[in-house]
């Protein structure tokens, strides 16, 4: 089974990301494939496998970047949000 929350080891770790998903979501399973084959360091939430108070922790986060609370949603350093599979845009804001 999936970790509701975690982090994935790589060697491009210039960016502080957090990687907010469900676990069920196929966009959300491809973006974090396309990190991992990147090699790319990064934090993660699948918000359906929280419950209670985390739960609810986790979409005020994720409203502060994306008011339609849409997944995925990868914040970078804390002040850029890429919304959706976006590889192209991922690679741009991470400078791959």
């Amino acid at each position: 089974m999936t970790e509701a929350r975690g982090n994935v080891p790589g060697s491009r770790d210039e960016h502080q990301i957090m990687f907010y998903g469900l676990s069920t979501c196929i966009w959300c399973k491809r973006t974090r494939e396309f990190l991992e084959s990147q090699g790319v360091k990064f934090d993660y939430v699948y918000v359906d496998l929280l419950h209670g108070h985390e739960r609810e922790e986790a979409l005020v986060q994720v409203t502060q970047f994306n008011s339609a609370r849409s997944f995925p949603t990868v914040v970078v350093d804390g002040n850029q949000c890429v919304v959706g599979y976006k590889p192209q845009e991922l690679a741009e804001v991470l400078g791959l």
